[in-house]
């Protein structure tokens, strides 16, 4: 692997948009191995859509590896960032439902799930309703998106970093108790001017708080505006709502994953999202194989995060489902 904790650089084979209906087309793209073992990749975010470094989680000779980008964000349309876009279709019954179309759409019959962040809330639901439609499960930098999650996310962890919280807390209306309701209302006011700051203030928050790495330079996409937007726009609306999931549902509803093996990787000074969640559906779960990754917080290139996540992949590439 050239002396790189991943696999080589791979271009998609195929790629397309799916109608998904809503006036949505989602785009997918499939990479390595055709006749490979199926996995599907789920991006956080929610909204970040997928970069061409998911690819190289995976062997490329023994994985078809299938990627896409949620509903308005990445290459999927219409494009989240534009204002007249309409998200009342979209939320996680969506993106589950999209899913089984992409299955289907693809001919897949089984696929392991990966998902890293929102995405392992996400894989954990489509698998708890889907469960004979997966071979295994890996997921890195666990959630579940509970109310005790969310509210850690965007107000407790003040405790940890009070001055960009405050930042933060001045970019919404004096008096705003809940600030995501607070900056999903300004993430779609009528002023451009005023969604453009929050979308700023949204993600300076966001990657504030990814790792603990002071000297953090963010990626090539956090720097383009169109990204902050969808990244803001959707993930202030998914949290604002509590992903739409009843609270606490995908721990209570760990049973229906049993028989399913797994492996759940994280970071043990993850403060975004503190190993407790993941600690907690290793419990819940059996079959699946918890590893905390001592160096590493929620970022993916903290120390021996991507060794990790090889090592999960490399676990299951050859398994017979």
């Amino acid at each position: 692997m050239g002396g790189e904790v991943v696999y080589p650089e791979i271009e998609p084979y195929a790629h397309g948009m799916l109608d998904v209906g809503d006036g949505n087309l989602v785009y997918w793209e499939e990479c390595g191995n055709p006749e490979g073992k199926p996995v599907v990749c789920l991006h956080g975010g929610p909204g970040t859509g997928c970069s061409p470094g998911m690819r190289r989680q995976f062997d490329p000779e023994a994985y078809r590896i299938i990627l896409f980008d949620q509903r308005g964000s990445g290459r999927s349309t219409p494009h989240a960032a534009d204002h007249g876009t309409d998200l009342s279709a979209n939320t996680t019954a969506h993106l589950l439902a999209d899913m089984e179309r992409l299955r289907v759409d693809r001919g897949v019959d089984r696929w392991m799930v990966f998902g890293g962040s929102w995405g392992s809330t996400l894989g954990l639901r489509y698998a708890q309703l889907h469960p004979e439609r997966v071979s295994e499960v890996v997921l890195v930098a666990v959630t579940t998106s509970r109310r005790e999650e969310l509210e850690w996310l965007y107000h407790g962890m003040r405790r940890f970093f009070p001055e960009e919280w405050q930042r933060f807390r001045e970019g919404a209306p004096a008096g705003a108790t809940d600030l995501v309701a607070a900056y999903d209302e300004l993430l779609n006011d009528p002023d451009p001017a005023v969604r453009r700051k929050a979308a700023d203030d949204w993600v300076a928050w966001e990657s504030s708080i990814l790792t603990l790495d002071p000297d953090r330079e963010p990626s090539p996409r956090e720097l383009d505006p169109r990204w902050r937007m969808a990244f803001a726009r959707i993930t202030a609306r998914y949290f604002r709502h509590g992903a739409w999931l009843e609270d606490g549902v995908v721990l209570r509803d760990m049973p229906r994953l049993h028989g399913i093996p797994a492996v759940l990787v994280h970071g043990r000074w993850d403060v975004q999202g503190p190993v407790a969640t993941a600690w907690d559906v290793a419990r819940a779960w059996p079959d699946a194989e918890l590893v905390v990754v001592r160096e590493a917080s929620h970022s993916a290139q903290d120390p021996g995060m991507a060794e990790a996540v090889l090592a999960a992949t490399d676990k299951f590439a050859h398994r017979r489902a």
